[in-house]
């Protein structure tokens, strides 16, 4: 769940720009279920800095691990009157490193923004206080396809240990892009921000939510999301592209539970 952390100030605090050290490195322990978006979520920061910051070449994550979710870094909260370019300007800096430094697409900001200006980069801290519905990503019958990718030769199954629970499933494919779909998984995953994220639909009586598991063809992925047509031994790929998400097809494959 995404936390709204909300400062409650007096106008007069607003008068007054405010430079500080951000606090040290926090390390959070992985849960069964937890996703590398949903943690990025959680505390405000991209998905990118949690890989940067644990030296993680995927978003791949696994119960009990340890993740450091912050990292120390030189900040400026914006008072009224505060322009982009004059705090770039007070701080030695151009608009457009301290716009790449905190991910803005433009530079409008607003009293109470919390900038980095020195540091790793950061989420921004205006963040829509939407929520995003937990709901099923698009089926093969997305109108709009997410761009073509090479696709990558089938992974090696990974080395059989006593506790891998092994089944032969149906599987289906499918992507993330249809009029009106969200894009997010049952569990949080942003599947159109995190196209290469390899996820798979199951039924979680049978294999469960949060499981690590190896797909013949398809490699290690996380078991993140649901189906209403997803029953008993049937799962369903996730796949960026409709063209090679239909090539997918139907097929029998085996699955390996690996935590």
């Amino acid at each position: 769940m995404k936390k709204q952390i909300i400062a409650l100030t007096t106008i007069a605090a607003l008068s007054v720009g405010a430079a500080g050290q951000a606090s040290a490195s926090t390390v959070h322990t992985v849960e069964k279920g937890d996703t590398l978006w949903a943690i990025s979520q959680e505390m405000n920061v991209s998905v990118e800095d949690l890989q940067q910051w644990n030296g993680l070449d995927s978003t791949v994550i696994y119960p009990s691990q340890q993740l450091k979710v912050e990292e120390a870094s030189e900040t400026y909260v914006v008072v009224l009157g505060d322009t982009l370019f004059d705090i770039a300007k007070k701080h030695g800096q151009s608009v457009d490193e301290l716009m790449k430094r905190n991910q803005l697409t433009s530079d409008l900001i607003f009293p109470g923004d919390k900038l980095v200006l020195e540091g790793t980069k950061v989420a921004p801290t205006k963040v829509s206080t939407a929520s995003l519905p937990a709901t099923n990503v698009s089926q093969t019958t997305a109108k709009t396809p997410a761009p073509v990718t090479p696709a990558p030769a089938a992974p090696a199954a990974p080395a059989a240990t006593s506790e891998a629970k092994e089944l032969t499933v149906t599987s289906t494919a499918y992507t993330a892009s249809c009029e009106g779909c969200s894009g997010v998984t049952s569990t949080g995953i942003d599947l159109r921000s995190n196209p290469n994220q390899k996820v798979i639909s199951v039924d979680p009586t049978v294999i469960p939510l949060g499981s690590r598991v190896w797909v013949e063809g398809y490699g290690e992925a996380i078991a993140g999301d649901t189906g209403g047509s997803i029953k008993g031994n049937k799962i369903d790929i996730f796949i960026p592209s409709k063209e090679e998400a239909l090539q997918w097809g139907r097929k029998t494959v085996k699955v390996k539970i690996l935590d």
